[in-house]
């Protein structure tokens, strides 16, 4: 029978570490503090908004949410993150992904200061994991207080933690991903090959998925489509890590593989949702307090 690599045993030692650091900052006289930005109705971003906002409040960390309509412009959204980035108040900036269409990801991404992108996905936080200035958190199980002032992309450093709690090696292992988004996918290839991984990175234009996905001792899938991959497509005894998380007509949410048919299959496997989702938002949690501590200079 499969382990099932629940993400709440690792989310729970973070939040251990988190009260007792705001405790401490609140000592010095300084308060942790979280602006949340979401823009239109998106029911996955929807609960990852309530979710976070309701272990801020449990934890002691300030939120400052934002929500901004559907419609709304580049301009009023990069005008809000130009403020928050001067509010000394805020020590993280979190924006809710995806953003409509009509907005330029990126270009709100990279508006974020660095030093404020407890999230990881801006471009400067991305260049330094991909030119290996940030991976010292990826052997620490903690960031680097004083070399470098950004973070690891939350979601993929949520694999990497999860896997390690349930204590699944990573070097030298055959390791496929499904999805190359910067967000995931990109960011995630770059950590595993900084843990001495092979990793393959497969998308919409791989031929033959089934072949890459059945040659994978780590199977990682974050394409954004329920039951992309099915116990044919699977190895035996592989471990899969399933990082979708989809919204369905009647209102549940979904990953990205079939659970029913190859959780019977593998040696482990994260359920959705519960998985990877609660240690991304701890890590990102846990990011903020550093961020604050890196401000004022405490440790």
């Amino acid at each position: 029978m499969a382990v099932l690599m629940k993400g709440s045993p690792v989310a729970s030692l973070i939040y251990k570490e988190i009260r007792s650091e705001v405790e401490k900052l609140k000592g010095h006289g300084v308060s942790v503090g979280l602006a949340m930005i979401i823009v239109g109705s998106n029911a996955s971003s929807g609960q990852y908004f309530i979710t976070t906002g309701n272990l801020c409040r449990k934890l002691g960390i300030e939120e400052y949410p934002s929500r901004l309509p559907e419609n709304v412009s580049l301009n009023v959204i990069l005008d809000t993150i130009r403020k928050l980035n001067n509010d000394e108040r805020i020590s993280g900036i979190l924006v809710f992904l995806p953003l409509p269409l009509h907005i330029e990801q990126r270009a709100v991404l990279n508006a974020i200061a660095p030093e404020k992108d407890v999230d990881g996905l801006g471009a400067i936080s991305i260049g330094r994991l991909a030119a290996e200035e940030s991976t010292y958190q990826l052997f620490t199980a903690g960031p680097n207080f004083s070399i470098k002032n950004t973070f690891l992309p939350c979601t993929p450093y949520g694999v990497i933690r999860l896997l390690e709690h349930y204590g699944v090696e990573l070097k030298g292992k055959d390791i496929v991903i499904v999805g190359k988004s910067l967000t995931v996918g990109k960011s995630l290839s770059l950590m595993m090959l900084a843990k001495e991984a092979t990793v393959t990175v497969c998308h919409r234009a791989t031929k033959d998925l089934a072949e890459k996905t059945r040659s994978a001792d780590i199977l990682c899938v974050a394409a954004g489509k329920p039951g992309l991959i099915t116990a044919d497509m699977i190895k035996q005894g592989s471990v899969i890590v399933d990082i979708g998380i989809n919204s369905l007509p009647d209102g549940s949410f979904a990953g990205d593989v079939e659970f029913k048919g190859v959780s019977e299959k593998v040696s482990h496997i994260t359920p959705v949702p519960g998985g990877v989702g609660p240690v991304t938002i701890a890590i990102l949690l846990k990011n903020t307090v550093v961020s604050t501590k890196r401000m004022f200079g405490i440790r």
